[in-house]
């Protein structure tokens, strides 16, 4: 999709939202409206799509009986918002990333990705058989909040920049788009984080108020234009290993559905999960091919240097944030204990096949 084409319709839906008016749950013959509030504009590639799809599987799971309508950002309330709609009766459900919302519980940013962190695959095994689903729905209940994994963007890109990032003294004083974690370990060496929802990064950048800009990977960033502002694209996606999304369910609307409800739901979501990273690794290959062969895109990595400075500043980071509060301990312990089992088994396997895969051999045709 053009990135004016979804950034006019995020536009349009600003205007909607004058219109929109909440209104209770529709119940007919047995079936029921939920509304889900998302943080993406209408359309979005991979996010808003996922966003879609996933509400399609869960009125198709439960054969309608409860059918799921979206709101694209602005339409019923602003992307920054979905969170507190869910909480206060206004949204059933919402479809963002948790750190989007780690004001609530410094927890929350463990649940979407944390510099130096996991990578997709990890995400998923802490969540689904490392006890992360329940340290997440301890965390979420006090707000009223049942949360399930439904999607993930695997590795992203560090980011893009108008000049190149050749020593750790090159950051200072940028103004670079940033969000999450990874803001505050870069601002450890001078630069100057700056938190912008997706249709606002553009024009920001192309304005001058931005000299650098992270947003999320090859697919995304070329809907986003954004090679068009600046050359040099930077790998590793250290400070966003991978990122996982929330579908996170008013709790006294999950409490009432029936078992099998449930259950359908949760398959939804596990499902979309699944498909969502398969189409960003798709999207991302075509992407890239087409950034480089296209456009002249600079891909550059990060030295190994510059690598473990962030590196030493992200544990500082996150060790202050584990220990921010008794409740973000608890998950920053189970996080931590987790990563240091997946690491030893990623070098043994994923690590050592990628780079014997990487070695100058012939392999077909």
């Amino acid at each position: 999709m053009k990135r004016r084409n979804f950034l006019k319709r995020a536009a349009a839906a600003g205007a909607a939202a004058a219109l929109s008016q909440p209104a209770a749950p529709a119940l007919a013959q047995g079936k029921r409206e939920l509304r889900m509030v998302t943080a993406w504009p209408k359309g979005f590639p991979g996010l808003g799509t996922g966003a879609e799809r996933l509400a399609r599987a869960i009125t198709e799971a439960t054969e309608g009986a409860l059918a799921v309508k979206v709101f694209a950002a602005g339409e019923l309330v602003p992307a920054s918002g979905v969170f507190d709609a869910v909480t206060d009766g206004t949204a059933d459900l919402y479809h963002a990333p948790d750190y989007y919302f780690r004001d609530k519980s410094k927890a929350f940013n463990f649940f979407t990705t944390i510099p130096f962190g996991m990578t997709a695959g990890e995400m998923d095994a802490w969540i689904y058989y490392g006890g992360g689903q329940q340290l997440w729905d301890e965390v979420s209940a006090p707000f009223g909040i049942k949360p399930l994994l439904a999607g993930n963007s695997g590795a992203q890109a560090f980011g893009w920049f108008r000049r190149e990032i050749k020593a750790i003294e090159d950051f200072k004083g940028i103004r670079f788009r940033i969000s999450g974690l990874g803001g505050e370990v870069l601002r450890a060496f001078g630069v100057n984080a700056v938190a912008l929802p997706p249709n606002e990064i553009f024009a920001a950048f192309q304005a001058g108020a931005l000299d650098a800009a992270e947003w999320v990977g090859p697919w995304n960033d070329l809907a986003l234009g954004l090679h068009k502002l600046a050359r040099y694209y930077y790998f590793h996606g250290v400070m966003e290993p991978s990122a996982a999304l929330t579908c996170g369910f008013g709790k006294k609307i999950w409490d009432d559905l029936s078992t099998g409800h449930k259950r359908a739901i949760a398959n939804a979501a596990a499902a979309d999960n699944s498909l969502m990273q398969a189409e960003f690794n798709a999207r991302n290959n075509d992407a890239l091919g087409t950034l480089r062969a296209d456009h002249n895109v600079q891909l550059r990595r990060l030295s190994d240097d510059i690598v473990r400075q962030l590196g030493a500043a992200a544990s500082d980071v996150v060790a202050d944030l584990g220990n921010a509060d008794a409740t973000t301990r608890k998950v920053y312990e189970s996080f931590l204990a987790f990563r240091k089992k997946a690491l030893a088994w990623s070098n043994v396997a994923d690590q050592a096949l990628l780079t014997a895969r990487a070695l100058p051999f012939k392999f077909g045709g």
